[in-house]
């Protein structure tokens, strides 16, 4: 939903109020939504390991079920964003046509059960989606209830009966006092007059929705079970709607009572919706990333003036003026709001959507996502459906747009992935106006043309000298390439880009070799070993934290002849250190882009790889390298001391709070294995970990800057033992 600007707050506002029609019906408490009776879904197969979200706005669940399973998992995508799924009003016959889109941004009850499918359908989504590697997020309305003009009359897609005007939801239940009024707990007669005013913004009603009083635990704990209930169902994590018009300590407030998740057990992805516009720095997307990420609305309308102008002015990119630091932001070319207000490119500009979200998978700037929806020709139109609003199968073609199937965007969901562990762009060049290139590090090239005409150029592309398929035309396949291939020599490569379109390489897309399973099954995946490597060595130590079971030993094997070739008869024993860690040094070769796993064997030779896809990492150019991890797939062993960490630490916006110590569960005193804290109760900061018993441990607290920088506490290392069996909680205060 828009959540701010005025000009386009009184055009979309006048729709919703006027959009206020039919609905009557059944009650049924929250409580027997959250506590209905339904298996949770687990992941069968380990999670895809990539930031990369396909948004399938308003898709019913069959559909992102099916899209999930065909495309999404096999592809690597991390995350498929879903439409909110709670009960909304049903508007039939309003004035916007039938069915508008906006219907579900009106919640009536937190029962699973709208326009995309019931609770069972839902759930059976999750799973599936889990099933393929794909994680879900949902579009969480929390802001508020349905909207406070809808007729008595009007009931939702379950039959729940509510008074919009009487600000009753039976079937939550909220009632008067669950919700600011205007003239009582909202200091206006009702809306926002001024969008600079935080006291209005987050006390009135946006839009005339009913507005949720927050500052109440009651509210907040039934918000939060409607959210644990999707959590119980497998969903591991959420775009909310409207957060700018919440309290950010409400807010956290609510964060604190969410459970982790099912399939990962951590805690749940976050990503809200700060309306742009604000002058009021409080109200600015930054000021809330202390909650989560924040959908960065500046770069995508950034994108539209680059593919729509000179895309040689992205060289510029990061000094734009951008919503959030790149580490806290939900990164989007566009969303359902913006791509009907002609302020960004949508599926309507053609080549430009399809170039600028190349470009939003390649370039490092947060967690990009991919956006699909039904195509449009009003501003309020429904996605197709039948005749009571129940959205039907998705058929992409006239009526749907689905762009993250298509060949180009799903090699380059791949290149995001390969291209992951660089945060930076190398020798950008623009050869023209409208054509660029550019590498990470020495992972992934990418160029494009946004121009009428071919254009071949010679770039800089960082990698190893060799042939390379180009993903955007074609996989790389065993028997070559199924699109262009890519020859680079001397770390260049002279490279014809076609007319409105791009070319794109990276290290896990070789003729004849097979890319690695983007499904990340358990055992890793075959790649072809170098042909030739460098002659001197880096040392490096691998150190992982595991506990094999009787007859086991821990060892690590990966895609070069000094790490096995991927033959577990080959690969290194790593040497037990005593408290489940185990560590071996190995010579590598440097400048080398390694992948590997660690897997543990009898003497036998019976073998247990760890779950997930393959680890990478490129060895230096001289020096030492070490890698400190846990092996994936383990359960905690038993007497573990569950050791909780509560710091008091203030923040500046994009910083965020670690701990780090000399144990290996600790980071190993490493500040890039350091663990995160939670900061949903700002400002406390927390974080439970399970730790060695009897166990002397050193710790002390750090903050990392949204651009890597590290600021360690001032005084000496803390201290405590573990004890040898309950739990153990240190809280402490920022030195």
């Amino acid at each position: 939903m828009p959540s701010l600007r005025s000009p386009l707050a009184g055009r979309v506002g006048r729709a919703l109020l006027a959009a206020a029609v039919v609905v009557s019906g059944a009650t049924a408490a929250v409580a027997a939504a959250t506590n209905a009776t339904s298996t949770p879904a687990r992941a069968a197969a380990a999670l895809n390991d990539s930031e990369v979200t396909a948004n399938l706005w308003e898709w019913n669940w069959t559909s992102v079920s099916a899209a999930c399973t065909d495309h999404l998992g096999p592809a690597g995508y991390g995350a498929v964003q879903v439409a909110p799924p709670q009960e909304s009003v049903s508007l039939p016959n309003s004035i916007d046509g039938v069915h508008p889109w906006y219907e579900v941004y009106q919640p009536v009850s937190y029962k699973l059960e709208s326009r995309f499918g019931s609770r069972a359908q839902f759930a059976g989504m999750v799973t599936a989606c889990h099933n393929a590697g794909v994680r879900v997020y949902v579009d969480a309305v929390v802001n508020h209830m349905a909207g406070a003009n809808n007729p008595e009359e009007v009931v939702g897609y379950a039959g729940t009966d509510f008074s919009g005007p009487g600000y009753s939801f039976p079937a939550v239940p909220y009632g008067t006092g669950d919700f600011h009024r205007p003239g009582d707990n909202c200091p206006t007669s009702g809306g926002i007059n001024d969008w600079n005013n935080e006291a209005q913004v987050t006390s009135c009603e946006l839009l005339a929705l009913t507005d949720l009083y927050t500052e109440k635990d009651s509210v907040r704990t039934k918000i939060a079970g409607f959210l644990n209930d999707m959590i119980g169902l497998g969903v591991d994590g959420f775009r909310v709607d409207a957060v700018k018009h919440i309290k950010k300590d409400d807010f956290a407030a609510i964060l604190g009572k969410l459970n982790n998740t099912v399939a990962e057990n951590k805690r749940p992805y976050v990503a809200q919706e700060i309306f742009d516009g604000a002058s009021n720095d409080a109200l600015k997307a930054r000021a809330f990333t202390g909650n989560g990420d924040v959908l960065d609305f500046a770069y995508a309308k950034g994108l539209r003036s680059a593919f729509q102008g000179s895309i040689s002015t992205l060289a510029n990119l990061p000094s734009w003026n951008l919503d959030a630091p790149s580490a806290n932001v939900f990164a989007m070319v566009t969303n359902h709001d913006l791509e009907r207000d002609g302020v960004v490119l949508s599926y309507k500009n053609g080549t430009d959507y399809t170039l600028a979200n190349y470009f939003a998978l390649a370039y490092p700037h947060g967690k990009p996502s991919v956006y699909d929806s039904f195509s449009w020709n009003g501003r309020n139109q429904s996605p197709p459906a039948n005749g009571s609003g129940y959205v039907t199968d998705t058929a992409c073609g006239a009526a749907w747009t689905c762009l993250t199937q298509s060949t180009g965007v799903k090699g380059m969901v791949g290149w995001a992935n390969a291209a992951r562990s660089v945060k930076t762009v190398s020798d950008f060049t623009a050869v023209n106006s409208n054509v660029i290139g550019f590498h990470r590090g020495d992972r992934a090239w990418f160029g494009v043309n946004d121009s009428g005409s071919a254009t071949t150029a010679t770039f800089t592309t960082g990698l190893a000298d060799g042939q390379y398929c180009d993903v955007v035309s074609g996989p790389a396949t065993a028997a070559g390439c199924a699109g262009t291939t890519v020859t680079v020599s001397g770390g260049r490569a002279t490279v014809a880009i076609p007319a409105n379109n791009a070319v794109a390489i990276h290290v896990n897309a070789r003729p004849g070799g097979a890319t690695p399973s983007p499904t990340a099954t358990a055992s890793p995946t075959a790649t072809a070993s170098p042909t030739a490597g460098p002659t001197d060595k880096v040392a490096t130590t691998f150190t992982v934290n595991a506990t094999p079971a009787a007859g086991q030993d821990v060892y690590v094997v990966g895609s070069i002849p000094a790490l096995g070739t991927w033959a577990p008869a080959d690969a290194v024993r790593l040497t037990a250190q005593g408290g489940n860690t185990y560590r071996a040094v190995v010579d590598l070769p440097r400048s080398t882009a390694v992948e590997y796993k660690f897997l543990k064997k009898t003497a036998a030779g019976a073998v247990t790889w760890e779950s997930g896809a393959n680890r990478t990492f490129t060895t230096p150019a001289s020096g030492s390298y070490a890698v400190t991890e846990t092996f994936r797939g383990d359960t905690v062993p038993g007497g573990q001391i569950a050791t909780s960490f509560h710091a008091t630490v203030t923040t500046s916006y994009g910083q965020n709070v670690y701990v780090v110590g000399n144990i290996v569960a600790l980071g190993g005193w490493s500040p890039a294995n350091a663990v995160a804290l939670s900061s949903a109760d700002y400002p406390l900061w927390r974080a439970t970990l399970n730790l060695p018993p009897n166990t002397a441990v050193e710790y002390k607290y750090l903050k990392k800057n949204s651009d890597g920088t590290v600021t360690w506490e001032s005084g000496g290392n803390r201290t405590f033992t573990t004890p040898a069996t309950g739990t153990r909680t240190n809280t402490d205060t920022w030195r």
